[in-house]
């Protein structure tokens, strides 16, 4: 039997900039973190008890006797990819799905750590994330960008920068202290609505020309916020303010972007003290973030009191195994 634990993450600045359609000609990079919210992802091969063959339990259960009756597109393109076969794999998560915080992405990785692991192969953060890419864009067909899988592996604060030949995972140098302060800072609210980011994605490509410039002024913001967190000598409070440019450049990108609730919600926070903010994802609900200086915080929980208010903290381990029993496999004669 093999778990995996892999985190979440919330992204700050260049989302949108990531998706190969974009940066192949212009570049990109985002500035992001992984936090100690995760997901874990059980497997092992089922005994041959049962009149199927494979058993998956996630939102729902599946019970097959065949690979290609599988529902779940990531599941059955992995059992493919990686020519898997009997297992029984289980999904748990500390955070809902469909919530702007990469989940479908770390659910991938998580995954693919674990098939590897089961095999008794070792996989690097580099091709757990580089495989995850080509399962959900190429294998499934999902919209989106690349940066959800890449923070899902590698883990931590990092900018990544993405170009024609690949991407990049650059660690933010940032003092323990400051970092700290940043994570304190920030507050993070449910709002609710959930959707499927692809869907978010296949909504707002259709204006795709008309967003370059946004995406292009949006990609400028991750110099400037790196350089906040890496220079002592500027105000860290200038963070939040260049979250709220960023948030309001983002809903330029789309119709799908915001609602009238989240429009409302966001203003709310602004009004209570919040400095800037933005909704995590690509849009249309999940979770929002503010970054509050502490003496307004106690101002905008009241704010946001009809909101689930969700502590976090920063993390850099990235994907890994916790639990490891390796299997043989013997297939059916």
């Amino acid at each position: 039997m093999i778990i995996t634990k892999t985190p979440f993450r919330m992204s700050f600045f260049g989302g949108g900039t990531d998706m190969e359609s974009f940066f192949k000609e212009n570049g990109g990079s985002v500035l992001s973190t992984t936090f100690d919210k995760y997901c874990y992802v059980n497997v092992r091969h089922l005994p041959r008890f049962f009149d199927y063959s494979t058993e998956l339990s996630y939102s729902k259960t599946e019970r097959v006797t065949s690979i290609d009756d599988i529902q779940h597109p990531a599941i059955r393109n992995a059992m493919k990819m990686l020519d898997m076969h009997e297992i029984r794999l289980t999904y748990e998560a500390d955070l809902p799905a469909r919530s702007g915080l990469g989940t479908s992405s770390s659910f991938a990785v998580g995954m693919l750590n674990a098939f590897y692991a089961l095999k008794g192969k070792y996989a690097d953060k580099k091709k757990l994330a580089d495989e995850a890419i080509y399962l959900e864009r190429n294998l499934c067909q999902e919209a989106g960008g690349w940066q959800d899988q890449i923070a899902a592996s590698f883990g931590g604060f990092n900018r990544i920068n993405f170009n024609a030949d690949g991407y990049e995972v650059l660690p933010v140098i940032i003092s323990p202290n400051r970092k700290k302060q940043l994570n304190h800072n920030l507050m993070m609210f449910f709002t609710g609505f959930t959707r499927f980011s692809s869907d978010v994605q296949k909504a707002n490509a259709a204006n795709k020309a008309d967003k370059i410039a946004q995406l292009k002024e949006m990609l400028a913001l991750v110099d400037e916020a790196e350089k906040v967190l890496t220079d002592k000598q500027i105000d860290l409070d200038e963070f939040g303010r260049l979250l709220d440019h960023t948030w309001k450049l983002k809903r330029q990108t789309g119709s799908a972007v915001s609602t009238n609730s989240i429009d409302e919600l966001y203003a709310k926070g602004m009004a209570a003290g919040a400095l800037g903010g933005k909704l995590l994802g690509a849009g249309g609900g999940g979770f929002l973030v503010f970054y509050v200086q502490p003496e307004y915080q106690d101002s905008v929980r009241w704010a946001m009191r009809d909101l689930m208010h969700i502590p976090f903290e920063f993390e850099d381990g990235g994907t890994r195994v916790i639990h490891y029993t390796p299997e043989t496999y013997e297939p059916r004669i």
